[in-house]
């Protein structure tokens, strides 16, 4: 399903789709909420499916909430758009008044929109000022003053953490070494350029060898990690009885934390073997609806490359 945009870019192609609307049995109706809108294409699907469907959809992207707003307008106060952090979802709905829902969906990956819009600073794609920041009147610092105030150490870590980068050293003491020299790296053309020189062009490899680190810095700069593994817990304790809750995550590392925290509310233990008794507080309040992750097919990924590395995982609240 393309989402036109009215003249303000490529469609927009929710990933997982049909999949998610599924999982969520969004025909039921009842209130669902979108922790991470985006320009709606979930939350469309989700009032489509039921007229009896309310969306409370929350990001904190002004710029795409406002567009998802237009959008959506036609559904009157069945859709209704909230500027906020996924992670403080309890803050969030507890000011809209809202003690549970039916559903609730958060999509981790960053929107094509996004992606694309050039002053956004995500994508080497363009050439603009290296920002990457979701919520850009937040006044967090961006990726370019980041790199502006951290040691090589700390570079090196957050490439190699969150970018998995097996070159992150040669590639932090190349962004240190400019710096140094009165250059620092201020744009997306200046880094990618900078990895590749530091990397090698890399002619066999299926993505640009700066890939990785600027999937990195975005990660560090929206802290997109953090409190991750309690957002799951918040928004499972917010569902009603048979509530389902479904994430879409777009890298490992996400998805580690996701699998984990709901095999933990499963009631599976996390503790490491060797330990006797159990600590880490695992108690069985939800039912896994997907015991593996689901994964785009080979037709989604063909219409949206950007499709191939999402995972889906939901679970219904007991």
């Amino acid at each position: 399903m393309a989402v036109p945009l009215g003249g303000r870019g490529a469609p927009h192609r929710p990933v997982l789709l049909r999949e998610t609307i599924e999982l969520l049995a969004a025909e039921r109706g009842g209130l669902f909420v979108d922790c991470t809108v985006g320009l709606g294409g979930h939350s469309e699907a989700i009032l489509q499916a039921s007229s009896d469907a309310q969306v409370v959809a929350i990001d904190r992207d002004h710029e795409a909430l406002e567009l998802a707003r237009e959008r959506l307008a036609l559904y009157g106060p069945r859709f209704h758009a909230v500027h906020g952090d996924f992670r403080e979802l309890t803050r969030v709905l507890a000011k809209a008044k809202i003690k549970q829902a039916r559903g609730i969906l958060a999509d981790l990956g960053v929107s094509s929109w996004q992606l694309d819009s050039p002053s956004r600073g995500f994508s080497f794609r363009h050439d603009a000022a290296l920002d990457m920041r979701m919520d850009r009147s937040s006044g967090d610092e961006t990726a370019a003053e980041m790199l502006g105030r951290l040691s090589e150490v700390e570079i090196a870590r957050i490439i190699f953490e969150y970018g998995e980068e097996r070159h992150s050293r040669r590639i932090a003491r190349a962004i240190v070494r400019k710096r140094e020299q009165g250059e620092p790296v201020t744009t997306t053309s200046q880094l990618a350029s900078l990895v590749e020189r530091t990397t090698g062009p890399g002619k066999q490899r299926r993505i640009h060898p700066a890939t990785r680190t600027f999937q990195a810095l975005r990660i560090a700069v929206n802290r997109e990690l953090e409190n991750l593994d309690r957002f799951v817990t918040d928004a499972v304790d917010h569902l009603e009885p048979d509530g389902r809750l479904a994430v879409i995550s777009f890298h490992s590392l996400e998805d580690r934390i996701v699998k984990r925290t709901l095999g933990k509310l499963s009631g599976r233990c996390q503790c490491p073997p060797r330990v006797p008794i159990c600590i880490c507080g695992a108690r069985k309040t939800v039912e896994i609806l997907t015991r593996r992750p689901i994964t785009p097919g080979d037709e989604e990924i063909a219409v949206n490359p950007r499709a191939r590395s999402a995972k889906l995982r939901a679970c219904r609240k007991l």
